[in-house]
């Protein structure tokens, strides 16, 4: 018995030697491996800096090699260079400094497209629709637009010069601003809507450092307005943020104790849970998540978090999709690299990354399985992983007319707010009446020589083009001609029949000219169906309890 004890014991011994050997070398295999390539890497970039035919930038030619490097894993790990890493510092601390201003491209001209509340730009005079000519002496054109952040923002205290062209006004206009510190709002816009009712509306954009406590303090400031008997958490097209802080957010509504995701990275001692802390703040207020195509990485924790709890409804339509975790690395010369180190699961167990990064990508030595597999909530209502967060209700925008995504695309109800501001104070823009703004409008267009050509139009244009060049359809020509004129008066005639969606578009661009980018949403509101439903969904309670009702 002793000696089959004995020989037991020498043969796990040998398994365990042997497998702590495979393990060993393996090791070893990839640090040999990382050293054989680090050095072919370095002897290729010495050749190439000093030996190529033509000059080449040792510093732009090295980053394309790590960009080139990066692009074979996922859109998420990248190299963060100097100039990019005050948005890191954005990102995770939510301020910066600069003088408030978002700007955009209009006609081929770098505008001010929206003026940030109580910051030197608006203390200052500048207008939304003002076209930047230079900043700091530095001309400003479309071909440098991404070079104006870095110009405008710097250390609180210092000054910006800027000059901008404005319509109406025939000289240049001056402005030396004081660079503020600027904190970036994560909730852009809340309060009651309808106005009337007890339904709270919070519109949480993204998920910087402060995101949770602005929650809670909104939350709070509403609870003291009036009763809240639902509440309407908005995150569609919300990219995300930090996890910890899409935590924090979740905590808010979830029972103290109730797993919120959990993370895991390339072996399972990697795993970390985040739990609700404390108790939620309106435990007895009904929840709507508004969520889209649009709401990704922590917008997708939170509704996750919400949907397997049954916690409230999650309404709209199917979320990005992003499952991944990063981490920011810092490296030397005050760069960056931002690397993908987990990926995250709702409280169910679901992964609901919709892309698979690692099918047949060689470098990649384990292929990932994202199948859609489904999941229990808390209620047993069936979900599912992979492809991004199917809300509980479905609900599409509604889609603006072409007739009106071609006058956005063109900019030209930017443009003709412009214009009447410079006909008409400030105090005259909202008492235009809908007749009069769409008379005016149309005028507008008239000047501008704007004609709207649908797709159709083009269609039988290419057609017609098409069949002039082929004799045995040249008979066809004049028929064709006569189709795409009368293409062309169905065409005219959207004006009248997209009336009510033109004139919502002037008044929410009036809006923003009066009160903000708070005045902007409150008109856009009007008109959001998905925000109406949800309204709907809320105020009838059979029809919320039907859309969380499981088996339990």
């Amino acid at each position: 018995m002793k000696i089959n004890k004995f020989r037991t014991i020498v043969i796990s011994i040998i398994v365990i030697v042997f497998l702590t050997a495979g393990f060993i070398f393996k090791k070893d295999d990839d640090f040999f491996e990382i050293a054989k390539n680090i050095d072919i890497f370095t002897r290729v970039y010495k050749e190439i800096a000093f030996g190529y035919v033509d000059g080449v930038n040792p510093e732009e030619f090295l980053r394309a090699g790590i960009r080139g490097m990066l692009n074979t894993l996922d859109p998420y790990t990248v190299f963060i260079d100097e100039k990019k890493q005050e948005d890191i510092d954005l990102i995770t601390n939510g301020r910066y400094g600069g003088i408030g201003v978002t700007i955009g491209i209009r006609d081929d001209n770098v505008s001010i497209m929206e003026i940030m509340d109580g910051y030197s730009a608006q203390k200052q005079g500048l207008s939304i629709g003002d076209i930047i000519t230079d900043v700091n002496g530095i001309k400003i054109s479309p071909k440098n637009i991404d070079d104006v952040g870095s110009l405008v923002k710097g250390e609180p205290g210092t000054f910006v010069k800027l000059h901008v062209l404005r319509a109406g006004v025939l000289d240049t206009l001056s402005f030396e601003l004081p660079r503020e510190e600027i904190k970036l709002k994560n909730i852009i816009y809340s309060g009651f809507y309808p106005e009337t009712g007890n339904i709270a509306y919070i519109k949480l954009t993204s998920f910087s450092r402060s995101g949770g406590e602005e929650l809670k303090n909104v939350l709070l400031d509403l609870k003291r307005q009036k009763n809240i008997e639902g509440i309407i958490l908005d995150l569609r097209n919300n990219p995300g943020g930090l996890l910890d802080v899409a935590a924090d957010v979740a905590n808010k509504f979830l029972a103290k104790g109730q797993l919120i995701v959990a993370t895991r990275g390339r072996d399972s001692a990697s795993l970390k849970q985040y739990f609700s802390s404390q108790e939620p703040l309106l435990k007895d207020s009904k929840l709507v998540v508004l969520v889209n195509e649009g709401s990704a990485s922590a917008s997708e924790i939170v509704a996750g978090a919400i949907q397997d709890h049954d916690r409230g409804v999650i309404l709209g339509q199917k979320s990005f999709g992003k499952g991944l975790v990063q981490t920011i690395i810092p490296l030397s010369y005050n760069t960056s690299l931002k690397v993908t180190t987990a990926k995250y699961f709702t409280p169910s167990g679901r992964c609901i990354q919709k892309i698979n990064y690692s099918k047949d990508n060689k470098v990649f030595t384990e292929v990932d399985s994202l199948n859609t597999i489904p999941f229990q909530t808390d209620r047993n209502r069936t979900v599912f992983s992979s492809g991004g967060i199917l809300p509980d209700s479905i609900v599409d925008t509604n889609e603006d007319p072409a007739l009106i995504r071609d006058m956005l695309a063109k900019g030209l109800f930017f443009k003709f707010v412009n214009r009447l501001q410079t006909d008409a104070p400030k105090e005259k823009l909202e008492k235009y009446s809908g007749t009069e703004l769409f008379e005016l409008l149309m005028k507008y267009l008239k000047q501008e020589k704007y004609t709207f050509v649908s797709d159709v139009e083009k269609k039988l244009e290419d057609i017609t083009k098409l069949a002039s060049k082929q004799k045995q359809y040249i008979k066809l020509s004049s028929n064709l001609l006569d189709l795409q004129e009368q293409a062309r008066i169905i065409a005219n005639s959207d004006f009248n029949k997209s009336r009510v969606e033109i004139l919502s578009e002037v008044q929410v661009e009036i809006a923003s000219r009066l009160r903000g980018s708070s005045g902007r949403i409150k008109e856009t509101m009007k008109s959001d169906h998905q925000l109406n439903i949800a309204v709907d969904v809320l105020e009838n309670e059979s029809v919320y309890n039907k859309l969380l009702k499981g088996t339990k």
